[in-house]
């Protein structure tokens, strides 16, 4: 089968970017060196662009998991570009037919299935899209955004702006101009480009599946702190509207972090997050899978996968009894109608389904 034409634009792109930044940047650091100042220009460009990404292009543009301030948007608008990944609409138009298609190699653009190459970036060097969406019929709802369509009209413009105007000017306030377009230019764009990337191949070969394994999607603490939290990606492909990645407190995901500290202030608003009977249904359905699947060679198997199976139906009994009447009670007290019997309804099955939780996890716990 014959091969797409490649893009020479992206292969330059990508080849000179990283290549300078192999040989140039520390050439420099070794010969001039570099001082705090531009140090600390790549830690903030480099979160700054990062976040655009993550806050702007992938939870607010293209899964809509909340609304936030014209001011932000434009932010993000600037750290896209500043990020040179493409403009929102498109970027935004191929995460949609990657969820959409996940792991089909027809259609999915950057397709795990297809090897780890190909999905990091291999599938931006060759026309492999060319025929498929360029209409943007997916992201209709983004063209109506001002913002959204500004930058992605002035989209080269914006970049030359944000990745040799900006460096060069602080470079100029600190008296550094070269030292500035090599750390804070140069190299923070392939960190972020190749960080931003892993998201499309590592994080679909490599960490656990808690949630679901219908898809390649993994989740990995690890990759979580080079992605500014997208790491937890095998929840986010079976939760795609949830504004978080992380849903645990200890979870790093300062993306979240961003979303929920604008909303404190009022710049973000209608932060969507999935139901938490929902996520504990999920999880709980991969449990019952992987102790299944550990006990398939047991001379037993059978009568342990049959203890197993009603010790699962008992656990989601009391899973959705439980979570069912935290609703109850959330809508008494909107309506200023709790009363004590229901209070102490909600406290039995708290009780009971942890008490249930308990049994169910040393059960598996067995067969681990």
């Amino acid at each position: 089968m014959k091969k797409p034409p490649i893009i020479w634009l992206n292969v330059i792109l990508f080849s000179l970017t990283f290549l300078s930044a192999v040989i140039l940047v520390p050439w420099y650091g070794i010969v001039y060196g570099y001082g705090a100042s531009e140090w600390i220009a790549f830690v903030v460009l480099a979160f700054a662009s990062g976040l655009s990404i993550t806050a702007g292009y992938h939870r607010l543009w293209s899964h809509k998991a909340y609304k936030t301030h014209p001011a932000i948007r434009f932010l993000y608008a600037l750290g896209g570009a500043l990020a040179l990944q493409n403009s929102a609409l498109h970027w935004a138009s191929d995460h949609r037919v990657h969820h959409k298609h996940v792991d089909d190699n027809d259609k999915d653009p950057y397709s795990a299935k297809m090897g780890f190459w190909y999905s990091h970036i291999g599938w931006m060097l060759r026309e492999y899209q060319a025929q498929r969406y360029h209409d943007y019929q997916n992201v209709r709802d983004l063209q109506n955004d001002r913002i959204v369509m500004w930058q992605h009209k002035h989209y080269l413009t914006l970049v030359l702006l944000m990745n040799i105007g900006l460096p060069a000017l602080l470079g100029w306030f600190t008296g550094n101009i070269a030292g500035m377009l090599l750390m804070a230019g140069l190299l923070r764009l392939v960190v972020v480009h190749h960080c931003t990337f892993f998201i499309n191949s590592l994080a679909h070969v490599w960490g656990c599946q808690p949630y679901t394994d219908k898809n390649t999607a993994r989740d990995n603490g690890f990759l979580a702190v080079l992605t500014y939290g997208e790491g937890y990606h095998n929840f986010h492909h079976i939760f795609e509207n949830d504004y978080r990645n992380g849903i645990k407190w200890w979870h790093y995901d300062p993306t979240k972090w961003l979303i929920k500290s604008l909303s404190w202030v009022g710049l973000a608003k209608d932060l969507r997050t999935s139901p938490q009977e929902r996520i504990e249904s999920a999880r709980l359905q991969m449990q019952l899978l992987h102790a299944k699947n550990k006990v398939l060679n047991l001379p037993n198997a059978d009568e342990i996968i049959e203890k197993i199976q009603q010790e699962y139906e008992l656990m989601k009994q009391h899973l959705l009894e439980y979570y069912q009447a935290q609703k109850t009670l959330l809508e008494a007290k909107r309506k200023q109608l709790v009363d004590q019997q229901l209070l102490q309804q909600v406290e039995e099955l708290k009780t009971r389904f942890l008490n249930q939780q308990k049994s169910w996890k040393s059960l598996t716990a067995t067969y681990s």
